[in-house]
């Protein structure tokens, strides 16, 4: 695994304190080419994946930034109307630097679709098109999401003119499963299912067992000819067409494990997400990806002062019975719940930190309202970029 970006050595974390990460220099090193943001649902992920490409952009890198996360927020934050499958540009960035910033959502049936209509001739993929067990793996089949954004990322990364990519994940676990998508691709060709319904189509009629021919007989009966014979069709397509995308698939793969890429682990202050970040933490360093750091999202900010939470709860105990008092002794029970929270999460972070020594963290305040537009998400950049509160 790479280095994570820092601002601060190694005895922050002795200390009990995680080394910031160093957002800018993140996404101002010219080797960075793809920035992967993966963590659970609810954390803020697309919203930092946004605020980072445009930062980026504005920084003078030519980006896009690429949503899994079925959620159309990224295009209204981003000021565009609907988000597809081809790269849209951002309008009213500030492009002073020469960066430039294309949106865009994953559409897995029409990534589908381009590997069909690039590999097979158009004879062949009309067929595979309109093969009705084509057009229910292709809209509903578990895994497909994760198959169609790796050959997505490939895609991009091949062919199109852009030295940033930013990877929005699909939320909880399953944002990782596109690692596992070449493995999980390759088994379902390889088994023996899928090589008893080839075996017609990839050896003579005199090859065929009179055990094969029962199993067919038996499956024309239980399936109808007509659906047999789809089926047929369809695995031999997925023979024909999908071997380029086995191995393209496996090619991004070895991308995602290069040095110019980063992954980011994106958390809330809360137990159970800082969980899930330490199992994204573990799973990336199993499979040797580059991690550059962790953000915690929505962090509450410390009160003003230095008034303790007890203290603060002392002082308004002792002006209850005061009633010309009580809005001073509510601010003092306000300031006092802020403080244990602050508290609450700094712990959270420090036991992650404990764990995971030397994960470089940006930890952003929360906001007061929602981010919806450009100004919003240059504001999470910045607080991205300035990358850590007090503790």
């Amino acid at each position: 695994m790479t280095k994570s970006r820092t601002r601060v050595g190694p005895l922050a974390a002795a200390a009990g304190t995680a080394p910031a990460l160093d957002v800018d220099a993140l996404l101002d090193d010219p080797h960075t080419r793809i920035v992967v943001c993966c963590g659970s649902g609810g954390v803020g992920k697309t919203t930092t994946s946004a605020a980072l490409a445009l930062r980026a952009a504005e920084r003078g890198r030519r980006v896009v930034v690429l949503t899994i996360d079925p959620a159309r927020r990224l295009a209204q934050s981003m000021g565009i109307e609907a988000l597809d499958n081809t790269p849209r540009p951002v309008l009213g960035i500030d492009d002073a630097a020469g960066g430039s910033l294309d949106a865009m959502m994953l559409d897995m049936k029409r990534t589908f679709d381009e590997v069909v209509l690039s590999q097979a001739t158009p004879e062949k993929a009309q067929q595979i098109l309109a093969n009705p067990f084509y057009v229910a793996l292709s809209s509903s089949f578990a895994g497909t999401q994760e198959y169609m954004a790796m050959e997505k990322l490939g895609q991009i990364h091949r062919d199109a003119d852009y030295d940033l990519i930013v990877v929005d994940t699909p939320p909880s676990r399953s944002a990782l499963d596109f690692l596992d998508a070449p493995e999980r691709l390759s088994s379902f060709l390889d088994g023996r299912f899928i090589r008893l319904m080839l075996a017609p189509a990839r050896g003579p009629a005199r090859l065929m067992s009179a055990g094969l021919g029962l199993i067919t007989g038996a499956l024309t009966k239980i399936l109808g000819a007509q659906v047999l014979r789809d089926l047929q069709t369809f695995v031999a397509a997925l023979d024909t067409v999908f071997g380029g995308f086995r191995q393209r698939a496996q090619q991004t793969y070895a991308l995602l494990q290069a040095r110019g890429t980063a992954f980011l682990v994106v958390a809330a202050p809360e137990p159970d997400a800082l969980r899930e970040a330490e199992y994204f933490v573990e799973r990336l360093s199993e499979d040797r990806m580059p991690l550059a750091g962790l953000v915690v999202n929505r962090a509450t900010r410390p009160p003003h002062g230095d008034l303790g939470a007890d203290e603060a709860m002392a002082v308004a105990t002792r002006l209850r019975d005061d009633p010309s008092a009580a809005p001073t002794a509510g601010l003092l029970r306000l300031h006092a719940d802020r403080a244990r929270m602050v508290e609450r999460e700094r712990r959270l972070r420090q036991r992650f930190t404990a764990a995971h020594p030397g994960v470089a963290t940006a930890v952003v305040p929360a906001l007061a309202g929602d981010v919806h537009d450009l100004t919003g998400l240059r504001r999470v950049g910045q607080l991205l970029s300035d990358g850590a509160l007090p503790g």
